[in-house]
């Protein structure tokens, strides 16, 4: 592919003016984890699911996201220990074609790293999603992103159980689920040998206080367990990779939009444990409660 005069990048800077960059300076200079949506996500007449915002336990706000598809890939790198920094189409991408003619992409989603690179990408329901027109701007993309240490995806949509699994586990996130001081320090103990899920409750305490601080544990990579399969009571969990540091009981500043229940699927881990996972606001009506 042929681009022209290289790539712009349009963004909304903090004080809400719309800014015009020569990409490769923006990608330099820019936060773009800190800026709001530089045009908001579609809303489609009909749909169930519509955009909303994903409460992050990585930074402590909100995220904008525009579908299921999105959200789930959002709890996928709000887990990821190397993500820093997460936000929903901060930036649009301009170039020119092999015939002169501009064109434009806002990639859904961006993702900063601990190492300062960076991740576009675009979270499409299946891999035909967008049709020719995506599969160009993915590849200008990939071209833009390569010019800037950067990485450019589409990522692919989330096995169905795997995704009930990490929704599960994503009503736990909040540092309220932690516990009472020193809670979570007792369940990596109980668990520093793989054991059925609800021995290791059991030897702590009351399962109904020890649990969310199980959950809380497993989503913070403290303990883990295979989310291939569902969850269930005697599902083996084991230590992590994750150290517990510090009291895990503190609160982020920012209000989280509190939002009871989990939602439930077919197999879902909701009704294996019943009850329901606290968690803050999420993307859209469909949320299930959610993280």
């Amino acid at each position: 592919m042929s681009i022209g005069a290289g790539f712009e990048a349009v963004f909304v800077d903090p004080v809400g003016q719309v800014v015009q960059q020569r990409w490769a300076d923006a990608a330099l200079a820019v936060a773009f984890e800190e800026l709001d949506p530089v045009s908001a996500f579609p809303v489609v007449p009909g749909r169930r699911w519509g955009p909303g915002r994903w409460w992050s336990a990585t930074t402590g706000r909100h995220v904008a996201c525009g579908s299921a598809a999105m959200r789930a890939q959002l709890m996928v790198l709000d887990r990821d220990p190397e993500v820093v920094g997460m936000a929903g189409r901060p930036v649009r991408l301009l170039w020119r074609d092999g015939q002169g003619r501009v064109r434009s992409w806002v990639p859904q989603l961006f993702a900063r790293y601990s190492d300062g690179t960076a991740l576009l990408a675009d979270c499409p329901g299946h891999p035909e999603a967008g049709g020719e027109r995506a599969q160009r701007a993915a590849a200008a993309l990939e071209a833009a992103c390569a010019q800037v240490g950067w990485g450019y995806r589409r990522l692919e949509p989330l096995e169905k159980v795997w995704a009930a699994n990490l929704k599960w586990l994503a009503g736990y996130r909040h540092p309220r689920n932690g516990g009472r001081p020193g809670l979570t320090a007792a369940v990596c103990e109980a668990f520093a040998r793989p054991r059925p899920l609800i021995e290791g409750v059991e030897a702590v305490g009351y399962p109904i206080e020890v649990l969310p601080a199980v959950f809380h544990a497993l989503w913070h990579g403290h303990l883990t367990t295979p989310l291939q399969t569902p969850l269930h009571e005697r599902v083996l969990v084991g230590p992590g990779a994750l150290p517990v540091v510090g009291d895990t009981t503190g609160r982020h500043d920012s209000d989280d939009g509190d939002a009871p229940g989990g939602g439930s699927c077919d197999g879902s881990p909701q009704q294996a444990f019943g009850g329901t996972a606290d968690g803050s606001r999420t993307c859209g009506p469909d949320s299930g409660g959610g993280r």
